[in-house]
């Protein structure tokens, strides 16, 4: 049986990516850098925006600050406001797995803090974390690296080789896997392209499906 449970944010607990990208996209356009939504997404998903810090520099020929950035996570936490839902069947599994593990489950993103936190409080599962949502931007290194994921599994006490690790991209999939994790990842599309090459044990597309799956013999 996994010990710990440590799921990734956007995209896995939250159906954020297509709001937070496309804010990135207007505010990268208004800034000089034509882009399509497609072309936002498959760059910057499983990211940090300020770890793209060069490209976004060399594409517009503007400097990043810090006051750009601040300005794109206003804009961005105005839309998430407004329009932010859960992923379909999350809060029932989280619930479900937080009952099944008492309680030692984690939120490891590569977002910043403050983002996941209020994502988690609009969706009404910030009480099922609690205070433990980890941040990769508080951490020497974001996803790809292992460093989020070994601090959510160090604060729970846990073993990394005993969690199992939630992601849906394989920004996300290489940290868990590199933190010595169980890697699931989440596919809503069903085709799992995005973890083609990578050892994850399992690829499953709704999160009922996760329910089941955790429940089951199999994964004990």
């Amino acid at each position: 049986m996994f010990d710990a449970v440590l799921f990734d944010c956007d995209g896995v607990l939250v159906d954020s990516e297509p709001i937070t990208n496309g804010v990135l996209r207007e505010v990268l356009n208004e800034s000089g850098w034509a882009l399509t939504q497609a072309e936002c997404m498959d760059i910057f998903i499983g990211k940090a925006v300020r770890d793209e810090r060069a490209r976004i520099e060399a594409e517009t020929g503007k400097p990043f600050t810090e006051e750009w950035l601040q300005g794109f996570y206003a804009r961005r936490n105005v839309r998430l406001l407004a329009e932010l839902k859960a992923v379909q069947g999350a809060v029932e599994a989280v619930t479900a797995i937080h009952r099944q593990v008492a309680g030692r489950i984690a939120c490891a993103s590569g977002a910043d803090r403050p983002k996941v936190v209020m994502q988690l409080d609009l969706v009404g599962m910030l009480p099922l974390f609690g205070e433990r949502v980890f941040s990769g931007h508080d951490q020497p290194r974001s996803k790809p690296a292992p460093d989020v994921y070994l601090a959510a599994a160090a604060h729970l006490g846990v073993d990394p080789a005993r969690c199992l690790v939630v992601e849906d991209t394989a920004t996300g999939a290489q940290a868990g896997l590199a933190a010595g994790a169980t890697v699931w990842g989440y596919c809503p599309e069903g085709h799992g392209r995005a973890f083609e090459g990578l050892p994850v044990a399992r690829v499953f597309g709704h999160m009922d499906e996760l329910r089941e799956l955790f429940a089951a013999p199999l994964a004990r």
